[in-house]
């Protein structure tokens, strides 16, 4: 279970190399290691370029909104600026990126038991 967390200046949050890729980094907001959740911060550097980890594909739902800067989808050969929303099911291909700008961009990643999915508005 990801832990309880009242309102948290993220004016300079704490970011962390994430191997394998120079430049890009993440901030952990919240985890779950028990359930592999996460709710972070993710950061490209201006000219970073994460074609070292090939096209991703996760077993959970990922929700990604870029908040600041743009990246470019090597895969798609489409650039997404902010703001920009995506929500990709488990098993959705998407990647490698490259951001000649930089970027930031709010991720959330979890599971969701089985069922139907509904698209109806906010409140429903």
């Amino acid at each position: 279970m990801k832990p309880e967390i009242e309102f948290t200046s993220l004016i300079d949050p704490t970011y962390e190399p994430i191997p394998g890729v120079p430049g890009l980094s993440q901030a952990i907001l919240a985890h779950d290691p028990q359930h592999d959740v996460v709710t972070r911060i993710l950061r490209f550097e201006p000219g970073t370029d994460s074609s070292a980890m090939g096209v991703q594909r996760h077993e959970c739902w990922e929700e990604v909104f870029i908040f600041e800067g743009s990246f470019t989808d090597l895969t798609l050969g489409e650039t997404f600026t902010a703001p920009c929303h995506a929500v990709r099911p488990p098993g959705m291909p998407h990647g490698p990126w490259r951001s000649d700008t930089g970027a930031r961009m709010f991720e959330v990643r979890y599971y969701r038991a089985e069922g139907p999915v509904r698209s109806e508005g906010a409140g429903s």
